[in-house]
């Protein structure tokens, strides 16, 4: 990856046929050392590749790749407006808090 945003930035700044030197110059102005093997690869798939035709080529690759999720789950159906159902009330759970455990209790309070 690295040796591909070099050969794109030294594309962007004007060099349409970067060499693998060029994009050395670049990994190296940053700290970053060149992996030959994969460097002589990139130069050899991109030579005499025009660098705005392959990100339009990819661009339209990427839109058919799914990069969703399954979406929402369905909503709940309305209810229904009728004099024929009666609507049962709903009984509200009351809840009774729960005691919350106490550190007091065991004598282990906080700045004791």
């Amino acid at each position: 990856m690295k040796h591909l945003a070099a050969y794109l930035l030294l594309g962007l700044g004007g060099n349409t046929s970067p060499s693998a030197d060029d994009v050395k110059g670049v990994l190296s102005s940053v700290g970053i050392d060149a992996d030959e093997e994969r460097l002589d690869k990139l130069i050899k798939e991109l030579e005499g590749k025009d660098i705005q035709e392959l990100i339009k080529e990819g661009s339209g690759k990427l839109a058919s790749v799914p990069s969703g999720g399954g979406g929402g789950g369905a909503a709940a159906p309305a209810a229904a407006a009728g004099g024929d159902a009666a609507a049962a009330p709903e009984k509200e759970a009351e809840k009774e808090p729960e005691p919350e455990d106490s550190d007091e209790d065991m004598g282990l309070g906080l700045f004791d």
